[in-house]
Order: structure tokens, then sequence, then C-alpha cells
């Protein structure tokens, strides 16, 4: 009897065992990837890839819709999927998104390549920038821009040969900038599949045959699979939003305001520990940016001009001149030619033109301020008229503000006269006759 339930125990330990084995392998992870390819987006990629290995996940959906972003992003995206092994699904959805240059060559990395009706991918020529703006600076620049985009080409043909992609089609996104609709995709062969929706995705890749990168062979199952969301942790929802260019920007603007206030009116407190909270969040944004150091110079040039407009009285020039330099500092910050990661112009006005007119009217105050005479203390009696309450031979006394003080004269003074205070020493002031 205790050998049978002793059997029993066994038996139902193992189909827990199994159950759990079972919950491990039997799921689908998905996340989802929307917006600019940047550091933190690579981050967040990399350790769902990492984590859907380790769970041993079927799988790993990404939907992805994005304009573009950092090309060393990319690069670690792409290197990771091509290591992993889970497959991966890049699914370009929902109908309407774009996925584009950097999100090209993620989309042909892919061990399975989708995209729902109504997208487009492509336009993946790499541009070349001084100071964060394309350009075509001549025979130079156009060699440069060459060897760019052999290099950029080079590395898509690697990738798509051996995902057996159409490599002459895939070059032309990158050398011809041409954008494919999810139909031509598919027709020439750089994608996998066109599905609708994920219901549909899933349906098509039920018993799906992908080779890895690195060889294997699997068949992938989705049939009762558990789909399970990877969300990025709090630490990275919280760099991917202060990391935003134009949060960053705004945030380090609005903490050097307060942070001027405090200064410049000592006792506030609050100004000045929320002004150095912001500007530390800014330095913290911009540190996964890359920085173009002309555009820092820039920016504070503009202050500078700012402040000698307020000390010299430049009549508007050099404060036009600083909200010029502000801008054009602004536009050229993030030194990458997409677009997509740079500030724009609108941004860069919104920032530059009320920073501008708040700086130069609190300079002025505290300039204003400055410049007033003191009127409190020692140094605030000297110039001071009052009346000689007695005669002033070497000493006496005189009668200021309704208070008497002793004094003392180098030349005699009789009572009755009025006099000024030149100057205090301790509680004895000396003083001159006023004439006339």
């Amino acid at each position: 009897m205790n050998m049978r339930r002793a059997s029993w125990r066994v038996i139902l330990a193992a189909a827990a065992v199994f159950g759990i084995t079972a919950n491990l392998w039997c799921k689908i992870a998905r996340i989802d990837l929307n917006g600019a390819i940047d550091p933190i987006t690579a981050e967040f990629v990399v350790k769902s890839i990492q984590r859907a290995e380790a769970e041993h996940a079927e799988f790993l959906l990404i939907q992805i819709q994005t304009p573009g972003g950092f090309a060393t992003s990319m690069e670690e995206i792409i290197s990771t999927m091509l290591g992993s092994k889970t497959p991966v699904v890049v699914f370009v959805t929902p109908s309407g998104s774009k996925c584009a240059s950097a999100g090209f060559f993620i989309l042909l990395a892919a061990d399975v390549a989708a995209m729902a009706p109504g997208t487009n991918t492509g336009a993946a020529h790499p541009l070349m920038a001084i100071g964060g703006f394309p350009v075509d600076g001549g025979e130079a620049g156009k060699t440069l821009a060459a060897k760019i985009t052999s290099n950029a080409t080079a590395y898509l043909r690697s990738i798509a040969s051996k995902r057996n992609r159409n490599v002459q089609e895939a070059e032309k996104g990158v050398v011809e900038s041409k954008s494919f609709t999810e139909t031509e995709a598919l027709q020439k062969n750089l994608i996998d599949l066109v599905a609708k929706d994920e219901t549909e995705l899933f349906a098509r890749l039920e018993g799906y045959k992908v080779r890895l990168f690195s060889g294997e062979e699997r068949s992938l199952h989705t049939a009762g699979q558990a789909v399970v969301d990877y969300g990025m942790t709090p630490r990275q929802k919280f760099l991917s939003t202060i990391s935003q260019p134009s949060l960053a920007l705004l945030l380090g603007v609005a903490g050097l305001i307060l942070l001027y206030f405090e200064f410049t009116h000592p006792g506030f407190v609050a100004p000045g520990v929320i002004g150095g909270i912001c500007v530390l969040l800014s330095i913290l944004g911009f540190s996964f940016l890359p920085i173009n150091y002309v555009g820092v110079i820039l920016i504070l040039l503009a202050v500078s001009l700012f402040i000698a407009e307020v000390k010299v009285q430049g009549f508007g020039v050099l404060g036009l001149g600083g909200v010029v330099a502000m801008v054009i500092g602004i536009l050229i910050l993030i030194d990458t030619p997409d677009p997509s990661m740079r500030i724009g112009l609108g941004a860069a006005l919104a920032v530059s033109i009320p920073f501008a007119v708040i700086f130069m009217i609190l300079l002025y105050a505290l300039i204003k301020s400055m410049r007033q005479k003191v009127s409190t203390g020692a140094a605030g009696m000297i110039g001071l008229i009052g009346v000689a309450d007695t005669e002033i031979h070497g000493t006496g006394r005189v009668k200021l503000r309704g208070e008497y003080w002793s004094a003392s004269s180098d030349s005699p003074i009789d009572a009755g006269k009025a006099i000024r205070v030149i100057s205090v020493n301790d509680l004895s002031l000396k003083v001159e006759e006023v004439r006339g």
C-alpha cells in the first residue's frame, strides 16, 4: 500500500515537472518596436532575444514600425538576431506603418520577414553628414559618400544572401533609396509572408520551416501556444523617455533658467533643486545620443551674446545673433543625418526664443539691482544729508535720519549747518559741510 502511494507521488511530481517544462517551451514571445531605433531600443531588443532564448520560446515576434535610427544601434540588434538560437520573426504592422532605413536592414535580417497590407519598407540609403546635416560635399564628399554606401550595401548583401532574399532588389533600397510596398516586397523575394493581422500570421507560421543563420533548420508551431509580451523595464522606459532629443533639450533649458533664477535670487531653494535635477536628467538623456560639439559651442556662444546684449546695449543685434546661434546649435546638436533623430526647426525656435527673452529679462533685472545704491548698513549711510547738532571742531555731534551720531570733520562746521556723510568708522561718522 505504501509502495503504491509512493509510486503515485512520483508520477504526480513527474507530471508537475513535465507541465512546468511544457509551459517553458509552449509559448511565443512578443515585443513591440514602435519608434526610432536608438541605444535604449537596441538594449531592449537584445535583452528580449536573450530572454526568449533562456525561456525556450518557440520564436520571438517583433512587431515593428520605425522611421529609422542610428546605424550602431541597428547593427547591435542585427548581430544579436543572427546569433540567436531562437527564431526571430519581424512583422511590419499595423496597416499604414512603415519600416524604413535601419528598419529595412532589421526586416531583411529576420528568420521570417512579414508585412501587413498597406505597409512599406526600404529607403535605406545611408546619409553623409557634416554637423548633423546631410551634405554633398564636392568630389571629396562624393567619394566619402560612395564608400559609406558601398559599406552599407556589402553589409546588406551578406545578410540578404544568407537569408536567400533578392540581393539585387535589396541593394536598390540602399543605392537608390527605393521603397517597397508589401506586395512588391513579396513579389521581389524581400520578405516571406504578407498577413493582414497577427492571427493570420500565426496560422501561416504553423509548420513553417526556417533555417537559422547558423544553418540549423527548425519547424515553427503556433497552435495552442500562449503569447507572452515582453515589455521594457521601468529603467528602460525612463531612459527611453528622457533620451528623446527634444525632451532632453527642454529639460536642459528649463533647468538652466531655474538655476539662474536661484543664483540671482538666493533663498527660494525649490528652483535650484528642480533646476539641478532637470539639468542632470538632460545630461543623462544626451549621454545616449551622438553629440556634435560644434552645436554645443554655438549654444554657449548664444548665451554669451545674450549677456553681451544686456551689458553693452547691442540694440537687439547681439540678441538676434544669439537666437540664430542657438537655433543652429540646437539643429546640429544631434550628430546624425537622419531627420527622425534630429531636433526639428520648430522645436529649436520654440526653445530658443523664449529662452533668450527669459534669460535677458532676468539678467537685466540682476544688473539693474546691482547698480542701485545701497540703502542699508554702513555703506547705505554714505552720502546721506544731515544737520550739525553741535559745533564740530575736530569732533562733535550730528543729527541724521532722526538719530544722533558722533562725528568728525577735517574743517570746522557750525551748529545748524547741513552736513554730508563721507565715511563710517564703527559708530562715528566723518562728515563735510554741504555748501550752497
